[in-house]
């Protein structure tokens, strides 16, 4: 997903001079490696990746690499939404430490479940922007991984999986997958705070994520807002533009008003 371009639109001055690696350690003990684009405001918004991806393809002040992937410590696995949701509170906790607000995280596909999972568990953060998230986990494995998947896990304990090129790949194991299986969106979204204001973003040529999961969001989140985007893939790549003005309005009033909509 090119959300680099988001990141510009946002007019932030992405000057090498301005961009800092920061490293940060997740409560596992692992080095979660991000880059922080700074504008010398004290509020900030944190981009969350998706499946398999990297802080390379995102629009944040601060964007980083879940345990596991790009360049941040830990081994890649499959699901891990908890443990990705408490890398996300790390970062959070690491700035507020040196007291910057973070007035909203961004996540996009399977980064998008992510913040929300996180709204659930943690009330410190006032805004979430969902792009393209998941609602139902249980959707979306038997097209990976085929339809006699749990069989095969229960057989040999693991699926070993190549990616469409042929290159690489990953492993799923029995564990990994009953904590996707086992991982409830919907009873997560009824957890988060009403004060916090969530805008969902979803095409309606989505070959991954169907647009339908976006209103199952739509239906149990209280302060939601949802914006369709009409003829947009998985990775707005022909879209850009109309996924841009629903999001950057949101991320600068958030920006411009972080400290009085804090919960």
């Amino acid at each position: 997903m090119t959300l680099w371009w988001l990141l510009k639109l946002v007019n932030y001055n992405v000057s090498a001079a301005m961009q800092q690696k920061i490293t940060i350690q997740n409560k596992r003990g692992e080095k979660l490696v991000g880059i922080l684009h700074e504008t010398g405001s004290a509020n900030l918004v944190v981009l969350c990746h998706g499946f398999r991806s990297s802080k390379k393809t995102g629009i944040s002040v601060f964007r980083f690499d879940f345990s596991g992937n790009g360049e941040s410590e830990g081994s890649f696995q499959f699901g891990n939404y908890i443990s990705e949701t408490e890398d996300l509170r790390s970062v959070v906790e690491y700035f507020r430490g040196i007291n910057r607000l973070t007035v909203a995280v961004l996540g996009h596909s399977k980064g998008g479940d992510v913040v929300l999972l996180y709204a659930s568990r943690y009330h410190d953060t006032p805004a979430v922007i969902n792009v393209s998230g998941r609602y139902d986990l249980k959707r979306g494995i038997e097209e990976r991984l085929g339809k006699d998947f749990l069989e095969r896990l229960k057989k040999d304990g693991h699926i070993d999986v190549k990616t469409r090129r042929g290159e690489g790949g990953y492993q799923v194991t029995e564990e990994s997958m009953m904590e996707r299986l086992n991982t409830n969106m919907h009873e997560a979204c009824l957890s988060i705070d009403k004060r916090c204001r969530v805008l969902t973003v979803h095409g309606t040529a989505d070959e991954v994520i169907p647009v339908e999961d976006a209103r199952e969001f739509a239906k149990i989140i209280p302060n939601h807002k949802l914006q369709i985007v009409e003829g947009a893939n998985h990775g707005y790549s022909s879209h850009q533009d109309e996924l841009a003005s629903p999001i950057l309005p949101f991320v600068k009033e958030c920006m411009q008003h972080g400290e009085d909509v804090s919960i």
